[in-house]
């Protein structure tokens, strides 16, 4: 079959550089907004959740720094991808502990079950997506690659931060309280 130029561009380093700002500022406006939404939903939950995808994300800047690899839109997308299944993760345990407190258990036996719970569907969502992420960081080639460090990172990140960064954060607060609610 003969192949045939449709369209063709050219695009030059300042109109990169002003794509990487534009991702850059709809990146923080997206993380703002996500921020806000857990932490009007969830309440004492959501500083929590809050606090761990701050970090998440600082832990995810600092190793991408550490292995020199540069910034591109996709690797935005990465860190994008990394905030949603940082935020699913904390959304489903805390949705287990919501179910657990319904049950009538008391705040600190839902919290540790809400935790047990969650866990193994959190781990299944993450390492079916870092199976193919590291898929394409081995097969793929340039800006894929980027993306699938990135995301492979932000996996590895995100699992720290949502399972035991919040599961810290809610102990400290909860911990030896006798709440009977949450």
């Amino acid at each position: 079959a003969p192949m045939t130029f449709v369209e063709e561009r050219t695009v030059g380093p300042s109109l990169g550089a002003d794509n990487i700002q534009a991702g850059i500022f709809s990146m923080i406006l997206g993380l703002l907004l996500v921020l806000v939404f857990i932490l009007f939903y969830y309440r004492v939950f959501g500083i929590a959740a809050s606090l761990a995808l701050t970090f998440n994300i600082v832990l995810l800047v600092a190793v991408m720094s550490i292995l020199s690899a540069t910034l591109t839109l996709p690797g935005i997308a990465g860190i994008v991808l990394t905030v949603g299944m940082a935020v699913d993760a904390n959304v489903l345990i805390f949705e287990r502990i919501r179910e657990e407190i319904l049950n009538g258990n008391s705040p600190n036996s839902s919290i540790y079950a809400g935790y047990k719970k969650a866990f193994s569907t959190i781990s299944d969502a993450n390492i079916t997506t870092l199976i193919a992420a590291i898929s394409l960081l081995t097969i793929g080639t340039g800006v894929v690659k980027g993306f699938a460090v990135t995301l492979v990172i932000g996996i590895l990140s995100s699992m720290f931060t949502s399972i035991i960064g919040t599961r810290a954060i809610v102990s400290i607060i909860y911990e030896n309280k006798k709440q009977t609610g949450l």
